[in-house]
């Protein structure tokens, strides 16, 4: 990826390339000097470099072919879990602590690391996959040997690039020459960078653009001064000098003329100078290098199996301090850390593990979320915890797609349903003939209706001129574009804005009859229903900008010679512009509340006099030196006087299929959601409001801009005094806010119902992220579709990446990736939440197993002098945590306590999982206590009712245990799937047949007798009866929430 600037255009055959050309970031770490510096590029010489520039590849692997193997077993015995394992495997190879065979502390460790590495190879592998497409990209570049074909991996700064209308730009150029586009601008997406809608002009180098092609570039002696690389988007200082020239030419480049990376060239064609590449590029810089995830259910685990191992020493030493530290009692302290090691099992990372892979794959299985991919696997069950959901807005709520809904004439609107009466008036006025218009002023009723009529071309004909909107002509295979152009071919024609609601108001004017077909920098033409063509010449424009809210043009109609002065604009400040009248801020408010985008449209007729003095008082006011600006908005602010209001328009930013309900899911599940957008204040208010984030009867706080202390104490202070209110604050008065008031502000959003942060850049998303966790201590999950959304995705603790329109960029970095953004529902709801109840039973499930048999253990030792010596040895112990209980165990993973429709039509079930109840230290004690209650009995049953034999104590206690284990999976299960009956089938069937082998451990003719059976059934029922008493009692008086409903 590559950042550039402009020079000239080619024609080339249009290259359909959709493939993105993104990775999930960093990239290459390898690369490149230390300190950024500026740099001098000389034009399709890139050997002529001053300094080392990084390749322009992707690197987001984490290992290396040598790396990989001792960088997993780092990583996996850096943890306290793994390596108390290792050092318990190692301890065997020692005569005075051996308790047993090898295997059986060796095969579960290496079964573990078995599993780890073949996860993690697998992941890496899919990461260099993706890393070698992308880099594998193909691009123009022009030499001297002509147009080559070159790898994205193989660009350097100071190649010249060609770059095709849709192909993404991989690093950052400046514009030279626009290729395919004889006006020399073109249009640039970028909503990948910096999540704005609009579409941005781009010019060329201007002494380039009489170089008659492309490949003159590098004939002449030309060189590009840069600015060091830096992370404001906004912003580009550098010159452009030919030193060949007569005199020498100079020229200042700025933004206007960068095509930075992660931007799409939405218009033409062009050739650009590369200044930057790799780790130095703008969308480089504004991301941050994604961290280390760790669920924090493992987090909560790994908490409890260090209780369980401080039991564990205590429990040793008890024993030894009960031998009154006789002999070597050192070594006896090691014999019985080794002999209780069951109370930390093994086989609960192994479990956990393969339930995620279950979970995961349940996840991408589900047909109701088609599409649907999970890239990190090591934890779901974190989707069953959510607190704060962020989430972007272009392309995730909405599909970024206007559509004109409603014209307001004050007196009268129109709907979608009514536009063919709009279309009728346009007819009329453009139709009848002038005779026939002054006949028909007569009756009553005809004036009205002429009346409207006139309104209604008046509107329709002021919104088809102010605007900044360029048709453009393409082949469309049977027409070639110079024709198209010539004749205003309907088929071959494209609107490009910078901004879609300007292109979708082009758009309905030509639907109602009144089409632009043509336009430069000084005038356009339209067509009338009759096919007509009208020429304006356009005599000034004033741009939209964030502070003024509004735009307008004056234009000369040259057929009759009027000169007009158009405006739109925001109500806010259009109000006080317009004549006085009574609908407006009333109509407006009606359609805000409906989340449309809403323009007041205006017009003022000026004599020649008035606009010669208008003129000559604004170029004037251009030529200034001091206060150029001030004086410049003055003498506009001077036409802004009494304008004649034409009408409203309405226009809706579509949302995403379901997106109200899926928020509304969310909102009852008690997650509340932060909407983090880089697009306009004004945009982002309609949009929270379209798409209900914000209720009907919930006030929405509108963060003044601030940019002092004192300012941003004086309107935290005001907010401060909203009571359930949503707040809405851009991105600079949110910096100025963390800066001096951290805390206060962060409390004082997570109060509010709603959030929504619009100007937002990528490391800014990031950072509120980064807050929430900190300042909450509550999971948090970002939702986006683009490049500028990778930041924010990367850093919470869940990260979701919708695969839209925009490519696979945000899809690529996250942990799971959707199709829409309705699907969030049913991954939170649903997914999320048996994930985390399974992981839950599950966890707690494998550590009652193991503490069961060390209670076992400690009873036996106790009885017996306490003696070190293992109650079961070789493959009972290796049995019983695997063919014996395992099935039955890891069957827990289908279990569910409601439906998935119960769980999307009840999503309160969710908000009680946000307080970890499922597995708590309450939850653990409950569990710790069944465990050594059953211990115990099994122990002493087996030691009071053995007869003779030692060997009999093992075969009835170990029956007993193995019986209790199935039963007590039977307990715990809430509803019953077909595989968990054959788990519990196959597992006692295979201690049944296994009995056969093991008469080294079990007397085989002992448990054919009747004496056996009913030992065995008698200290089952004892340790499992009372617990299924209690279970009945607790589910008749306390029933749980979710039992209400399936009842």
């Amino acid at each position: 990826m590559t950042d550039n600037i402009p020079l000239q255009p080619v024609r080339h055959k249009k290259r359909h390339d959709n493939k993105r050309r993104d990775g999930c970031c960093p990239w290459s770490r390898c690369c490149g000097g230390g300190d950024f510096r500026p740099r001098t590029v000389w034009l399709g010489h890139p050997e002529k470099r001053e300094q080392r520039y990084p390749r322009n590849v992707i690197n987001n692997q984490k290992y290396n072919f040598f790396t990989f193997l001792p960088g997993v077993l780092f990583n996996q015995f850096k943890y306290f879990f793994n390596l108390y394992f290792l050092l318990l495997a190692c301890s065997q190879f020692v005569n005075e602590l051996r308790l047993g065979a090898l295997y059986t502390y060796w095969v579960p460790l290496g079964f573990v690391l078995i599993i780890t590495i073949v996860r993690e190879a697998v992941e890496e592998m899919r990461c260099f996959l993706r890393d070698k497409e992308v880099n594998s990209q193909i691009y123009s570049k022009l030499s001297t040997r002509g147009t080559v074909k070159v790898k994205s991996s193989g660009i350097q700064v100071g190649d010249l690039i060609i770059v095709e209308k849709v192909g993404l730009l991989i690093s950052s150029l400046i514009k030279f020459f626009p290729v395919f586009h004889h006006k020399g601008s073109c249009f640039l997406r970028t909503d990948q960078l910096d999540g704005e809608t609009d579409w941005k002009l781009r010019l060329p180098v201007a002494c380039t653009q009489r170089l008659p092609i492309a490949a003159d570039l590098l004939q002449i002696r030309s060189f590009v001064y840069a600015e060091e690389p830096n992370i404001d988007i906004h912003n580009f200082i550098g010159t452009f000098t030919r030193e060949d020239g007569d005199p020498p030419v100079n020229e200042s480049l700025s933004i206007e003329n960068t095509l930075w990376a992660s931007t799409v060239i939405a218009s033409g064609t062009v050739v650009g100078v590369v200044i930057y590449t790799g780790k130095e590029l703008r969308s480089v810089m504004n991301t941050s290098n994604p961290r280390h995830k760790i669920g924090l259910f493992d987090l909560e685990v790994n908490c409890l199996t260090k209780i369980l191992f401080g039991a564990l020493v205590v429990v040793s030493l008890v024993m030894v301090a009960l031998q009154h530290f006789a002999g070597r009692w050192y070594l006896q302290i090691f014999r019985f850390l080794l002999l209780f090691s069951n109370i930390v099992p093994i086989s609960l990372r192994v479990n956990l593990d393969m339930g995620k892979m279950v979970f995961s794959w349940m996840i991408k299985k589900d047909s109701k979320i088609p599409g649907t991919v999970v890239r990190a696997s090591t934890f779901p069950e974190q989707l069953g915890r959510i607190s704060y959901l962020l989430t972007d807005k272009t392309g995730t709520l909405t599909q970024n797609e206007m559509v004109f809904r409603r014209l307001h004439l004050g007196t009268v609107a129109y709907g979608m349903d009514s536009m063919d009466e709009v279309q009728s008036h346009v007819f009329s006025a453009y139709t009848q003939p002038p005779q026939d218009l002054q006949a028909s002023r007569a009756p009553g009723a005809t004036k009205v209706r002429k009346t409207i009529s006139s309104r209604v071309h008046e509107a329709v004909k002021a919104i088809a001129l102010v605007h900044n909107v360029t048709p453009v002509y393409e082949s469309n295979g049977v027409t070639d574009q110079a024709e198209a152009e010539m004749h205003y071919e309907d088929t071959c024609r494209v609107y490009q804005a910078s901004s879609p609601d300007e292109v979708s108001l082009v758009q309905w004017t030509e639907s109602v009859g009144l089409t632009l077909v043509g336009r430069d920098q000084s005038s356009m033409q339209m067509r009338t229903p009759s096919g007509q063509i009208l020429n304006f010449t356009i005599l000034q424009i004033f741009p939209f900008t964030y502070e003024s809210k509004r735009m307008g043009i004056i234009v000369r109609d040259e057929s009759t010679g009027e000169i007009t002065f158009y405006m739109k604009g925001a109500d806010v400040v259009m109000a006080g512009i317009v004549q006085y009248n009574d609908w407006l801020e009333e109509e407006c408010g009606n359609m805000a509340r409906e989340g449309l985008r809403v323009l007041v449209v205006a017009k003022k007729s000026l004599t020649e006099e008035q606009y010669q003095d208008f003129e000559a008082r604004y170029v004037q006011a251009k030529l200034s030196v001091h206060d150029r600006s001030l004086k410049v908005a003055t003498v506009i602010e001077s036409l802004e006087m009494e304008m004649e209001l034409l009408c409203l328009t309405g226009v809706e930013d579509q949302l995403q299929a379901d997106v109200r309900p899926t928020l509304e899911i969310l909102r009852n599940a008690g997650i509340k959601v932060w909407m983090l957008t880089g697009d306009k204040l004004e945009t982002a208010n309609c949009t929270a409001k379209n798409a209900h984030l914000v209720t009907r009867n919930q006030d929405i706080h509108v963060f003044r801009p601030v940019t002092t202390r004192s300012e941003a104490h004086l309107e935290l202070n005001a907010f401060r005094r909203k009571h359930d209110c949503a707040l809405v604050i851009s991105g600079d008065s949110l910096e100025v806010c963390l800066k001096y008031y951290e805390y206060e502000f962060m409390e004082l959003a997570c109060q509010c119902p709603a959030v929504v942060c619009c100007r937002c850049a990528p490391t800014q998303k990031a950072q509120i992220v980064r807050l929430l966790q900190e300042r909450t201590g509550k999971l948090t999950c970002a939702v986006g579709d683009g490049g500028n959304d990778v930041s924010m995705i990367q850093e919470a603790d869940c990260g979701v990446g919708v695969e839209g329109k925009e490519g696979k960029q945000a899809s690529l970095a996250a942990d799971f990736s959707i199709t829409q953004f309705k699907h969030l529902g049913r991954l939170l709801m649903v997914h999320g939440r048996n994930s985390y109840k399974r992981s839950a039973a599950l966890s707690q499930f494998v550590i009652h197993r193991s503490l069961c048999i060390s209670t076992m253990q400690a009873v036996f030792s106790s009885v017996f002098y306490f003696a070190s010596v293992p109650l079961y040895q070789g493959f009972l112990i290796i049995g019983y945590s695997t063919i014996y209980t395992m099935f039955p165990v890891f069957s827990l993973v289908l279990d569910k306590d409601v439906k998935s429709e119960v769980a999307m039509l009840y999503p309160e079930l969710y908000k009680d999982l946000l307080k970890g109840r499922p597995l708590s230290f309450k939850t653990f004690l409950i569990w710790v206590l069944i465990s050594i209650y059953q211990g115990s009995i099994i122990m002493y049953g087996a030691l009071l009712l053995f007869e003779s034999e030692f060997v009999h104590i093992v075969a009835i206690s170990f029956t007993s245990l193995i019986l209790t284990e199935l039963l007590m999976v039977a307990l715990t299960v809430q509803t019953w799937h077909w595989l968990m009956i054959v788990a519990e089938l196959l597992s006692l069937a295979c201690y049944i047949a296994s009995l056969v082998f093991l008469h080294e451990f079990i007397d085989v003719y002992f448990i054919a007798t009747l004496s056996f059976v009913w030992k065995v059934t008698a200290i089952t029922l004892v340790s499992c009866l009372p617990l299924y008493i209690l279970k009945y009692l607790r589910r008749r008086f306390s029933p749980p929430s979710y039992s209400k409903l399936t009842s």
